[in-house]
Order: C-alpha cells, then sequence, then structure tokens
C-alpha cells in the first residue's frame, strides 16, 4: 500500500482499482488520477509489458490534458496485461471482464489506447454503457478511422513552426510509430505540403529523403504489412528513426523512446508529440537546450480526447474537428508565449496551464479531488 501512495501529489491520485480473474487470466489496474473538473476520461491500453507506475504516468498525463484542453472531464487511465494481438474470442472476454468488474467506477469512462479500438469500446459499451471513441454504427466518431488525435497535430504544427523559423511546406517529417496516430497526422501534414521522409514501427525503419508517399504507405499498414514491405527508401532498424536528419519528428508509439542515453541522436527542429510521455524529462531538458522545440504530450495530442468528449455529448465528427483545431491552437500559442515571456521549458509551461485550470476546479469542490 505504501508504495502506491508514493505516486500521491496534491492532485491526486483519487483511486486505484486492481483487478483479477485468475479463471480468465485477467491482470488489469484502473487509476483514476483527479476528476474535480468531472469524471475521467482515459484510454484503455493493452500490452504485455504495460506497468502500474505507467498507468499512474498515464493518467495524470489525461488530467493535464483534459484540463488543458478546458473539457469537463478529469483524467484517468487503465492498463490490461496481455497480448493485444491474442485470438479475438479471449481478447474479448478478457476486455468484458474488465469492463464489468469496474461497473459501479463512475468515475471513469473508457477509451481507446495502444492495444485497443472501436471495437473494443463497443464491447465496453455493451457491458456498463460507459465508453468512447465507439464505431459510427453505434453513432460515435471513430477516432482511429477519422485520424482525431492527428488532426490535432496537424493543427499544433501550425502555431509551432514558425516559432523554429519553419514553413509547413517542404518540411520534412520523420514518424515513430507509424500507426493510428502517427499515420493520420503524417497524412494531414502532408495536406499542408509537408514531405514524409521517414516512418518506423516494430519491425524496422523506412526512410527516402525524396520522400515517401503517405497514402500508400497508409495502405499497406492498413493491410497488415510493415513500413518496411514499401518497395522503395532505405530499410534500418526500428531504433533508426531516431538517426533520421529532418525537421519535425512525431513521435506516436510508447513511453520513454527518447532518453539521456539516446537524446543526442534525434536530427529535428521541432518535436510533435503524439504519443504520451514519450520523452524522459530529462531528454526533454537536454534537447530544449540545444534549441529543439518540444511541444508536450498533453497539448499536442489532446485531438483524440477532444473528439472524444464531444462524441460522448453527441456532437458531429465536423463539430469535433473545429473544436480540436481551435482548442490546440490557443493552447500551444499560449504555451509558446509564456515560453518566450518567462523563459520557461515548454512542458513547465503547459504543466502551470493545465495545473491552474485543474486548481480552480478544486477549489469548488466539497472534496478538491473527488
Amino acid at each position: 500500500m505504501e508504495d502506491t501512495f508514493r505516486f500521491g501529489d496534491e492532485l491526486g491520485p483519487a483511486k486505484v482499482v486492481q483487478v483479477g480473474e485468475p479463471a480468465l487470466g485477467l491482470r488489469a489496474v484502473l487509476v483514476v488520477d483527479n476528476v474535480a473538473r468531472g469524471p475521467s476520461i482515459g484510454g484503455l491500453r493493452m500490452a504485455p509489458d504495460v506497468s502500474v507506475d505507467e498507468c499512474f504516468r498515464l493518467a495524470r498525463a489525461m488530467t493535464l490534458k483534459n484540463s488543458a484542453a478546458g473539457l469537463p472531464h478529469g483524467g484517468g487511465k487503465s492498463v490490461l496485461w496481455g497480448d493485444p494481438k491474442m485470438p479475438r474470442e479471449r481478447k474479448e472476454r478478457l476486455i468484458r471482464a474488465f469492463a464489468h468488474a469496474l461497473r459501479h467506477e463512475d468515475d471513469y469512462i473508457f477509451g481507446p489506447d495502444m492495444g485497443t479500438d472501436e471495437t473494443c469500446m463497443a464491447w465496453v459499451k455493451d457491458e456498463i454503457g460507459r465508453a468512447v471513441g465507439l464505431p459510427a454504427a453505434l453513432g460515435g466518431i471513430p477516432l482511429d478511422e477519422v485520424g482525431a488525435t492527428g488532426w490535432g497535430l496537424a493543427s499544433c504544427a501550425e502555431v509551432a513552426a514558425p516559432h523554429c523559423g519553419l514553413g509547413l511546406r517542404g518540411a520534412r517529417v520523420a514518424v515513430q510509430g507509424f500507426g493510428a496516430v502517427g499515420r493520420h497526422a503524417a497524412r494531414f501534414l502532408a495536406e499542408q505540403g509537408a514531405v514524409l521522409v521517414a516512418a518506423s514501427d516494430t519491425a524496422g525503419t523506412l526512410a527516402d529523403p525524396r520522400g515517401i508517399d503517405v497514402d500508400a504507405l497508409g495502405a499497406l499498414k492498413h493491410a497488415g504489412g510493415s513500413v518496411c514491405d514499401h518497395p522503395r527508401g532505405d530499410k534500418r532498424g526500428p531504433d533508426a528513426i531516431l538517426d533520421v536528419e529532418c525537421d519535425i519528428w512525431i513521435p506516436a508509439a510508447r513511453p520513454d523512446v527518447v532518453r539521456e542515453d539516446n537524446a543526442a541522436r534525434l536530427r529535428a527542429k521541432l518535436v510533435l508529440q503524439g504519443a504520451n510521455i514519450p520523452f524522459t524529462p530529462g531528454a526533454e531538458k537536454m534537447l530544449h537546450e540545444r534549441g529543439v522545440l518540444i511541444i508536450p504530450d498533453f497539448i499536442a495530442n489532446a485531438g483524440g480526447v477532444i473528439c472524444a468528449a464531444l462524441e460522448y455529448r453527441g456532437a458531429t465528427q465536423s463539430a469535433a474537428f473545429d473544436a480540436i483545431a481551435e482548442k490546440i491552437r490557443g493552447n500551444t500559442a499560449a504555451m509558446l508565449d509564456a515560453v518566450k515571456a518567462r523563459g520557461l521549458l515548454p512542458r513547465t509551461a503547459a504543466v502551470e496551464l493545465a495545473v491552474a485550470r485543474v486548481k480552480s476546479a478544486m477549489a469548488l469542490r466539497r472534496f478538491n479531488i473527488l
């Protein structure tokens, strides 16, 4: 118990729930960090190597993300141990059992995350009635299909790029993790004239300074292939994406991919954090001192949760995309103004913005974070 409380501070977490069902092989954890602004929204992450520590950190990222975006929701996260590529029947049993165990946890609304998708959210909705990122057949806005997070990253780039002396037309983009988030970010940036020069997945890295056809690569991935199955370009190991010379680098996969031991390899001017907690704090500081502008995760990649929150209230996709662009452009500009005026690290400025909004809500509650 003491080990769990080591994560606590003035913002949370409010609640930690461990779920186990040995007969199914179910092991899962929910962290509800702070619900001062309203019930928490956060994704269900499924992977063999998730951890309680990761769940705590991601739940806090969701508190900051939802607050910064001005949403009437707090932050939470759930993790489920298992291979997301397991047979569909077993995956469905695990997710339905986890949802059933949390049927009375009204402070948490499930959303999709790494290893889960809109079909998984349909199972949750069927079990307990609380889920976002649903299939269109259930009245949802399928986040992975429409690319809400990628749209937000492109909106962020529009504001951040000029601060690096960049225009988007002709800007060279590298995407670490060419999946649901990364491929849509590349697509929306390409529509503004940017050029994809590298992309990676778990199988390797594809690099081509002449440019990569984003639509063709997206179709290849959708068909179940790897970026390394593309007929053109140089094929390298997954980690080689760090070494590609580019203007904009987008991490869109796992946490802590850039650390103090490899940050010096990054060759970009602007980083848009499409994944949650993809850099360690030390790596962000090192790169900031080198002049690399890093837009933190909970500012840059909030498009998905903004879309999810609006879906929960019955909004259309077009209304959600308008809100994503407005909120992310506004928050990016406010953060960068603070960075310039006060000489702050971008993450420090972003945290100050988000925490101030959380604390304003906490001050109006009988119990601050509950």
